[in-house]
């Protein structure tokens, strides 16, 4: 039996668990407003005024569905009055596409004659001469970069570059590179050490724990307008942190996929049933066993061991005595039995020679017959 239940049905005002990162649903973990914090300082620096990190690279990775997407927009939100951002989230372009991109996020005029083939520092001109304008005016220019990993190495060093744009007292543009993982590995690369020497501040963001978890799908549907009973019990939620690896977007896969599977089946609760079945669904593989299945599989196999030794030892004792065998055993030890006795008749015969042997008592036949006397 269908039954359905609409979002608004259920309370909800808006979609609680959908993927686009909307900053209105941020959830602030320890690690995400260390990351949050580590941006603001490349655009404010360290007087909160927007004068930046003084020209440095701001690094800022994590795993894919870390949230590090979200907390890029939950920055632009926060950007100063007197701070200019480029934000740039399709990087995977050539040197010259990247500088064109920059000045058009930007609003930097530009100017081609007819025939004109825009070049490196045909953009870098525009850009630097953009930036000593800000400078002069009390702007900060940002360019913040996401999906960063897709850069190549040649863009990379283009970008280190841009920060040699300066005057006598500080840097022009502040740099900051979100990325996967993998950006660290490239920015490891013996090519790209004078960039890597660039970045003044790094951060990895890592995934939920358990407790966050729990935190982050209430925070969730508290933000969608969810009031009363949670959708999701204990249980389920601890199962779900387990099958995402705390990782919040697939969280997010899971949550959604078992609440439209509670709500077919007229379910109050998410139960371990929907949520195995959800993912499956979603992870597209046979899920891990959960920690009661795999009690269970302990269980079992340790019953097994128990009942395997009891029957070896049963056989063994109703198994009848080898004849053969007890023959041999008997007639071993009757062979053995002088050969033991042998060294306890040497030392008996080497205690007598050693104790010296006592004087005979003297006998009444030995002693000397007294002569008599004649009349």
């Amino acid at each position: 039996m269908f039954c359905p239940m609409s979002v608004r049905q259920s309370g909800l005002n808006k979609h609680p668990l959908y993927l686009a990162p909307d900053p209105r649903f941020l959830f602030m973990s320890e690690r995400h407003r260390e990351a949050l914090a580590h941006l603001m300082f490349g655009l404010t620096g360290t007087d909160g005024q927007g004068g930046g990190a003084d020209g440095g690279i701001v690094l800022l990775t994590g795993e894919v569905g870390t949230g590090k997407t979200t907390i890029c927009r939950c920055l632009l939100e926060h950007i100063p009055a007197n701070c200019h951002v480029a934000y740039v989230f399709n990087p995977k372009l050539s040197a010259v596409e990247l500088l064109q991109t920059v000045c058009e996020e930007f609003h930097i005029p530009i100017n081609l004659e007819s025939n004109q083939v825009p070049t490196v520092k045909f953009y870098i001109d525009r850009l630097n001469t953009f930036l000593l304008d800000s400078h002069a005016a009390g702007k900060t220019s940002v360019l913040i970069i996401d999906e960063a990993q897709n850069l190549g190495v040649d863009v990379l060093e283009q970008l280190r570059l841009l920060t040699n744009l300066e005057t006598s007292e500080r840097k022009l543009l502040q740099i900051v590179l979100i990325g996967q993982a993998q950006l660290r590995d490239m920015l490891a690369l013996p090519e790209l050490e004078q960039l890597d020497q660039r970045v003044v501040a790094r951060f990895h963001l890592n995934a939920l724990t358990e407790d966050e978890s729990l935190h982050y799908v209430a925070h969730r549907m508290a933000v969608a307008g969810h009031v009363g009973l949670m959708p999701f019990d204990i249980a389920s939620l601890r199962r779900i942190h387990r099958l995402a690896e705390g990782v919040p977007r697939r969280i997010n896969q899971l949550c959604d996929r078992a609440l439209l599977g509670a709500w077919s089946q007229c379910l109050q609760q998410v139960n371990s049933d929907v949520v195995e079945k959800a993912a499956a669904e979603v992870l597209g593989k046979k899920p891990p066993p959960s920690q009661r299945q795999r009690q269970a599989h302990y269980l079992v196999g340790a019953v097994a061991a128990v009942l395997i030794g009891l029957t070896a030892m049963w056989m063994l004792w109703r198994q009848p005595p080898d004849k053969s065998a007890q023959a041999a055993i008997s007639q071993q030890k009757a062979e053995s039995a002088p050969v033991a006795a042998s060294p306890a008749i040497a030392v008996s015969a080497a205690t007598s020679a050693a104790v010296p042997a006592a004087p005979a008592a003297s006998s009444p036949s030995s002693r000397p017959t007294p002569k008599r006397k004649p009349y």
